[in-house]
Order: C-alpha cells, then sequence, then structure tokens
C-alpha cells in the first residue's frame, strides 16, 4: 500500500515547515487527525477481496491432492500471519500518532496533561469489513443538485479572478467560498484553485495546505491528480526533497492515465529524484 502513510507523511511535513516559521494551531493538528482517519479508511478496504481465488489443488490420486490441499493451506496461513502482523504494526504507529497529536491538543488549548488516559487503539475492537457507499450512476448530476443557490457563481467568480492573474482576489474568493459552503462537492477544486492562487502570491507553505486540504478531501476525484501533483511540487520548493519525490511518484502510480504524471515527471527530473 504506497499511498498508505504518504498523505498523512505530507501533512506532518507541511505542518513541520509550518512550525518552523510561527506556532502550530488547532486547525493544524485537527487536520492531520482528519488525513489520519482517511488513512486508517483506506487501511480497512486491504480486507475487500480483488478477484475470486485460483488455489492449486491438482492431483491424480487422493493423496497428491491431500498434498496441495495441506500445501495451500501451510501457504494461506503464512501469508494471513505477515498481513496479521502488518497490520498491528500500522495500527501501533497510528495509536502513536494519535496519542502525539492529542497531547499538542490539550498542550495548545491550555488543558491539563496529567488528566490525558491512555490513548485507545487505532480502529477499536471492530476488525469487520467497512461497507463502501455506492457510487451514484451519474455523479454529475448529484452533485449539481446539491449546490446552494449562488454557490456555482460564487465559484466562478473566484475561477474568474484567478484566471486573470489576480491572485490576492482569487485566494480571498476561494476562502470565502469555503467558509460559506461548507462540504460543497466543489470543496475539492476550491482548494486546488486556492492553493494555485496562493503559489502565485508565493506563499508556497499555505499553498501547499491546500493541496494538501484539496487531496484528502477526494483523493479519487477528479481534482486528485492535479493536487497530489502541485502538493509534492510544492513540497520541493519547500526544501522537503525526499517526500516531494515520494508524493510526485505515486502521482502515476495512482493515476497512470491523467495528464498530471507527464508534469510529475518533469518535476521528478528537476529535483533529481531517484
Amino acid at each position: 500500500m504506497r499511498i498508505a502513510g504518504l498523505v498523512l507523511a505530507a501533512a506532518l511535513t507541511v505542518a513541520g515547515v509550518a512550525q518552523a516559521q510561527d506556532q502550530q494551531t488547532l486547525a493544524d493538528i485537527r487536520q492531520e487527525l482528519t488525513v489520519l482517519h482517511v488513512e486508517i479508511q483506506r487501511l480497512k478496504r486491504e480486507f475487500s477481496t480483488t478477484g475470486s481465488p485460483a488455489p492449486n489443488l491438482s492431483g491424480s490420486s487422493v493423496l497428491e491432492r491431500v498434498d496441495a490441499i495441506e500445501a495451500e493451506l501451510q501457504r494461506l496461513t503464512r501469508q494471513t500471519e505477515q498481513l496479521n502482523q502488518r497490520v498491528q504494526n500500522i495500527v501501533a504507529d497510528g495509536t502513536n500518532r494519535i496519542g502525539d497529536l492529542e497531547f499538542r491538543l490539550v498542550e495548545l488549548e491550555g488543558g491539563d496533561l496529567s488528566t490525558l488516559g491512555e490513548t485507545s487503539t487505532l480502529g477499536g475492537e471492530d476488525t469487520g469489513t467497512t461497507a463502501v457507499a455506492p457510487t451514484p450512476a451519474n455523479p454529475s448530476v448529484t452533485e449539481q443538485s446539491e449546490l446552494a443557490i449562488g454557490e456555482q457563481a460564487d465559484f466562478d467568480a473566484a475561477a474568474q479572478a484567478l484566471e486573470a492573474g489576480d491572485f490576492q482576489a482569487a485566494a480571498d474568493k476561494f476562502t470565502q467560498f469555503d467558509q460559506a459552503y461548507p462540504g460543497s462537492p466543489l470543496a475539492a477544486e476550491a482548494n486546488l484553485k486556492r492553493g494555485q492562487a496562493l503559489e502565485g502570491l508565493g506563499d508556497t507553505r499555505e499553498a501547499a495546505r491546500a493541496f494538501l486540504a484539496s487531496f484528502t478531501g477526494d483523493s479519487e476525484g477528479p481534482a486528485a491528480p492535479v493536487a497530489l501533483f502541485e502538493l509534492g511540487a510544492a513540497l520541493g520548493r519547500l526544501g522537503q526533497t525526499d517526500q516531494a519525490c515520494i508524493t510526485l511518484g505515486e502521482v502515476g502510480v495512482r493515476f497512470p492515465a491523467s495528464e498530471a504524471v507527464a508534469s510529475a515527471t518533469q518535476e521528478m527530473a528537476a529535483l533529481g529524484c531517484t
């Protein structure tokens, strides 16, 4: 699972750069928790099957078939043990990260650190498979019907400011859009364009946060490939070359048919990624 932990690492990297310039805010920590939650949901999907099993149980006699069944059972047992250990390692690491975030959150809010109890195990007791909600047959129609009055017009006005090169106006308008329409179907694209506007203003740190918000908001949507590329490029400009190379490399892995792959490849070459 190459992307597992990537977005979280990018979030912590961006937050770390921000902390070097000013004190980390509560919003930064809550954003990290949101990113971690998304990664855990993606981990749960690992328990979903990907196809029909095809074990080799051939043999000309009963004994040969029994031997084949026993060998297959041993193979599956080993694989199950390996996967179980992998899940346990991820849960332990995630639990530690949540504990650290809870500590920082209480510290920032001025609470009593002595009242912090033991961090609950990530995922709790539920080990079942999480059901995935069915995708609408025509997402564009569904999204369009959910837009509030004036929502599309406000988005278009901000987008026009960006296209005209008025980066400050575009950044302000997209910020206002995010505040006025929380949970909007256009949120991922709005955050992407807000990041591009901030990049135009030279505020790479805040631009990286906007790109991260866009990608984590809808990691499979139409804006996701460009958001992931922009996040990787921004990390590179912030001096986080290793994270930038990993992030840019994931563009081609996750979205091989996207036009953003070519841009990611060029950026990786410019950064000297190996």
